[in-house]
């Protein structure tokens, strides 16, 4: 009786059916609801601790149609934002436009597949307050950008494979765009391409809608794909890289870490998006989504570079399994309210976890760094920077030293985009070799005085006649992140040219 009951719920809550009798209605209030509370809460908290390390990183890039690290349009709205207003919210504002945009995106996905105004509900209320969801979009990535990307794009693909073939013509604009932002895309690509290979429609495979949304991918993505070209494919590096910094870990990690992408408590509902579409008869045209996920992690896998690639994908099946968690939870009024507290409860947990709500000063005693190492990567940067301007006005005190044959060399470009943001102008000439900050600049050949900040002075010291470690970065909250506890030191008397120097301290990670 009560599978029964939850049957008649579940039809009765998707038969008020949109104008084209195709899905049922926009559930407006739940779903704008959930990306209304998102942007509030997202935009009431986006100045506290302060920037993460790739936003003054971002910030730094001069203009480019490209960067070994990655594409232009990250650095590019970082560069504006910050110069009409150099405050971390001002530069987050993308992400949180693209966060609370694919709140609207998944519940859709959610619609799409014959969910009701229950399933809407769970779908966009779960995924906005979701962990990563809230992670990517209180700071500016280029994994920001992607909150919207990837779930637009397969809306678009199960629209074009269930409804109109012409949708392929927005999925390739919508990944012809994308290639500005991350050719990650291109995983994305290969496993839906993958799944609909597999288990079907394999109608769709035929359509020249299909590939007409191939070439315009192309067609928009090109001038990105020439300077990839022309500049040896720096993404194949950058790639490289992160794999073998990163790869034995994430092959590792990426499997446990699926349970906190959304947060351990949804875990149910993405199973079920995996499990239902096997199922039931009429989803037997959504088994390539599943199967694509399948596919991406084995891609992940392989490429191990970081542990939460998966997700765009993954928030896809949760949206999926909104649908049969909602006809389940129909059948009782206990059942709803339990369905509704396990979101709550995912909800306040991931706040805790991913926004900046716990005071900074409590932060090192807690193990939030841990868990979410971009919080970490939001304290300190006024103090490290005021600790470098203690030891530089130290050196330029020094009758010894020529302040015009000084520079600072930071070991990454956290420490880089620092110094440039809240450093003062009587400060020495900043370098740095991390990622693209390498091709940016040197220090000049004369320079024989260098302060090298962060790990780095550990590994510097066999290059120069002599090297001091003479202060240590400290947060002053003990907040274990990259930069806490690293060495400040001044190095004199290069035993080598700058110019045969500096492709030694170039680095990828």
């Amino acid at each position: 009786m009560a599978s029964h009951t939850g049957s008649v719920h579940e039809i009765s809550a998707s038969a008020d059916r949109d104008a084209d009798g195709l899905a049922p209605r926009f559930a407006r209030g739940p779903v704008l609801g959930a990306a209304g509370a998102l942007a509030v809460v997202l935009g009431a908290l986006a100045n506290l601790y302060g920037y993460h390390r790739d936003e003054l990183y971002f910030r730094l890039l001069p203009p480019a149609w490209g960067y070994v690290d990655q594409p232009p349009l990250t650095p590019a709205l970082a560069r504006l934002l910050s110069g009409l207003t150099d405050e971390p919210w001002a530069l987050r504002l993308p992400a949180i436009v693209c966060a609370v945009a694919s709140v609207i995106v998944v519940a859709l996905i959610t619609r799409e597949v014959g969910g009701g105004r229950l399933a809407q509900g769970l779908a966009a209320w779960g995924y906005a307050f979701g962990s990563f969801t809230l992670a990517f979009g209180h700071v500016l990535l280029t994994a920001s950008i992607d909150l919207l990307v990837w779930p637009a794009v397969v809306l678009a693909v199960i629209k074009a494979v269930r409804r109109d073939a012409r949708w392929w013509l927005v999925a390739g604009a919508i990944v012809g765009l994308s290639t500005y932002n991350k050719l990650l895309i291109a995983l994305l690509l290969v496993a839906l391409a993958a799944g609909l290979a597999v288990v079907g429609p394999r109608r769709v495979l035929r359509s020249a809608w299909l590939y007409a949304g191939v070439g315009l991918i192309v067609v928009i993505g090109l001038p990105n794909l020439v300077y990839q070209w022309a500049n040896g494919w720096p993404q194949l590096a950058m790639g490289g890289a992160l794999s073998g910094g990163n790869g034995d870990e994430v092959r590792v990690l990426m499997w446990p870490f699926l349970l906190l992408l959304l947060g351990p408590p949804l875990v149910p509902f993405w199973v079920a998006g995996i499990v239902a579409p096997f199922r039931r008869r009429e989803w037997a045209d959504l088994r390539f989504v599943p199967v694509a996920f399948g596919v991406l992690l084995v891609l992940v896998a392989l490429a191990g570079a970081q542990f939460y690639y998966p997700y765009g994908l993954l928030v896809c099946l949760y949206a999926l399994g909104c649908v049969p968690v909602a006809r389940w939870a129909g059948s009782s009024r206990g059942r709803r309210v339990l369905v509704v507290a396990v979101v709550a409860l995912n909800s306040a947990v991931s706040s805790v976890i991913s926004l900046p709500v716990v005071p900074v000063g409590l932060l090192g005693a807690t193990p939030i760094p841990a868990i979410n190492q971009s919080t970490a990567d939001q304290v300190g940067w006024p103090r490290y920077v005021a600790q470098v301007e203690a030891v530089a006005a130290t050196v330029a005190a020094d009758a010894a030293t020529s302040p015009a044959r000084t520079a600072i060399v930071t070991s990454n470009y956290g420490e880089a985009g620092a110094l440039d943001r809240f450093g003062s102008s009587a400060l020495p000439p900043v370098f740095s070799g991390h990622n693209a900050l390498a091709s940016l600049g040197r220090p000049a050949d004369d320079v024989d005085t260098v302060i090298v900040v962060g790990a780095l002075a550990t590994e510097i010291t066999p290059l120069f006649e002599r090297c001091d470690a003479v202060a240590e970065l400290d947060n002053g909250d003990d907040v274990d992140n990259e930069e806490q506890g690293e060495p400040i030191a001044v190095c004199r008397h290069p035993l080598t040219p700058w110019s045969d120097l500096w492709p030694r301290l170039a680095h990828l990670d």
